[in-house]
């Protein structure tokens, strides 16, 4: 509730403060600050459809099948939204709770989560360990024209080449697993 409110609050803020017109502010100096003709308040975003993460979890069932794999799959956006996920039958029952865990790792750290699974067990990056992430392989973030545009996560030890797999099929190589 408290949180909500905060929200609000900062959503106001943020509305008033941008919807000034005209787009200027007195510095503490007495002076205007303008905002730039080429700043924008603005940015566009592409998002993975339910579409989109629907093909991505099939694509990934279809290739955990002709591997004779039983897996659990988690589609989120880039806000780390769930839009889709499925568990083969036979998977565990944490299977689900698995893949989403990793595929929200691998968004946070725009990076398939078994190198940030390297990172920490080298003890060059102990961060997820503290910041609840779950750095297992298993995850793939979803790059599109250099943007990311969500992750999949995959419960299984063959994870990343399943979520992967489904990448290449649905994107048709048009989208990458690496943001940086």
């Amino acid at each position: 509730m408290r949180t909500s409110a905060c929200l609000l609050g900062l959503s106001v803020l943020l509305t008033t403060l941008f919807t000034t017109s005209p787009l200027a502010a007195q510095s503490s100096k007495g002076g205007d600050v303008s905002l730039s003709r080429d700043a924008s308040l603005t940015r566009d975003i592409t998002i993975i459809s339910s579409a989109g993460a629907r093909a991505l979890a099939d694509a990934c069932v279809a290739w955990a099948e002709r591997n004779k794999l039983t897996v659990a799959v988690a589609v989120i956006d880039w806000g780390g939204n769930v839009i889709d996920s499925h568990a083969m039958e036979g998977a565990a029952a944490n299977a689900i709770d698995t893949a989403l865990l990793k595929a929200k790792s691998a968004l946070r750290w725009r990076r398939p989560t078994s190198e940030t699974n390297k990172l920490v067990r080298s003890g060059e990056n102990l961060a997820p360990t503290f910041m609840n992430d779950f750095p297992q392989p298993g995850a793939l973030p979803v790059v599109l024209k250099g943007q990311v545009i969500g992750a999949m996560g995959v419960s299984s030890g063959d994870g990343e080449r399943c979520a992967q797999a489904a990448i290449d099929s649905v994107f048709k190589g048009q989208a990458t697993t690496v943001a940086r």
